[in-house]
């Protein structure tokens, strides 16, 4: 049985892996049977989707940890890496009116 040695990845390899994993990710925990190979090259893929704000907060402490674990990132720095990418990549919220006027009250 031969060994199979991974090539170590660069740190931009490590990031891009990183978008791909908190994708996949986000699908998961939002309950839909989609990956990101399904949607690579569609415009406007992350308005065909959505998730719940608890889903949404989920996916943040996971991304979190990942961040954390597997680039290295301080907390902060991993809170606010989620940050832009729930700005540039993150689903809308399917209950987020309900949630806001709970939030009110």
């Amino acid at each position: 049985m031969e060994k199979v040695i991974k090539k170590r990845l660069n740190r931009e390899e490590k990031r891009e892996k990183a978008v791909v994993d908190l994708i996949n990710q986000m699908f998961i925990i939002a309950g839909h049977d989609v990956t990101y190979n399904d949607i690579l090259g569609k415009d406007k893929w992350f308005q065909q989707y959505s998730m719940t704000v608890e889903q949404g907060e989920e996916f943040k402490k996971w991304g979190k940890k990942y961040l954390m674990k597997n680039l290295g990132m301080r907390a902060y720095q991993a809170e606010r890496e989620m940050m832009w990418f729930n700005v540039q990549w993150g689903l809308t919220y399917s209950n987020w009116e309900e949630y806001n006027k709970n939030d009110n009250k």
